[in-house]
């Protein structure tokens, strides 16, 4: 693994989440959940942007052999909770290949071959309608939308239990070193406060209150 992917992968999504607000960069993507919360995930990311079916009927993709091992797939289902653009074969497929997991902008289905393969998904829900004949695949490698965030192919997508954040590749070394530097302040605050010191004067101490104020 690439040594700032697995540097990012060491965080939690709540620490990044502060580091972009103190950036001023929007990366949270709201609603995307894991359906199983011990799942964490950090990689590259690889998109995939779907749209309505055309008069033709179109297809889910025959992409998921071009991914490179420890990406994480994104997909832009524009969020529609009404048929899915995932579901067994695929995350059969991408467990053999060593992908890192899958975010969607929408619904996956066959949640329990993802448990039992023990491969991270993250979506809005889960539902068991097919996407074929009702979604095609407009562009792989482009811009993508994942929950109102732009996604680029290579941005860096970290997932957890608390959900998942992008982060833009030319501010990943920032983005970094000020969630590192968030990490160590929270940790000096947690060390007072169990050695009997009060939260409200470890935080006044460490600043607290300004980890996650954008700078001027």
């Amino acid at each position: 693994m690439e040594k700032i992917v697995a540097d990012f992968k060491k965080l939690d999504t709540p620490t990044i989440s502060d580091a972009l607000d103190k950036l001023g960069l929007v990366g949270q993507c709201f609603g995307i959940k894991s359906i199983n919360p011990r799942w964490k995930i950090s990689g590259r990311a690889f998109t995939i942007k779907y749209g309505p079916v055309d008069i033709q009927k179109g297809t889910v993709g025959d992409y998921i052999d071009d991914v490179n091992p420890g990406d994480v797939i994104v997909l832009d289902n524009q969020g529609r909770l009404d048929c899915t653009v995932w579901g067994d074969i695929l995350t059969g497929v991408a467990k053999r290949r060593g992908i890192e997991g899958t975010v969607i902008d929408g619904v996956c289905r066959d949640s329990n071959r993802s448990l039992e393969l023990d491969y991270p998904m993250f979506s809005v829900n889960r539902y068991m309608r097919t996407g074929k004949d009702r979604v095609q695949v407009d562009a792989i490698g482009g811009a993508v939308s994942l929950a109102h965030v732009r996604v680029r192919a290579g941005d860096i997508i970290v997932g957890d239990a608390d959900g998942v954040v992008v982060i833009p590749k030319e501010f990943e070394e920032k983005v970094l070193s000020v969630a590192l530097e968030i990490e160590e302040i929270e940790d000096k605050i947690r060390e007072a406060a169990e050695k009997g010191m009060r939260l409200d004067e470890a935080r006044i101490k460490y600043r607290y209150h300004n980890l996650q104020t954008r700078d001027k």
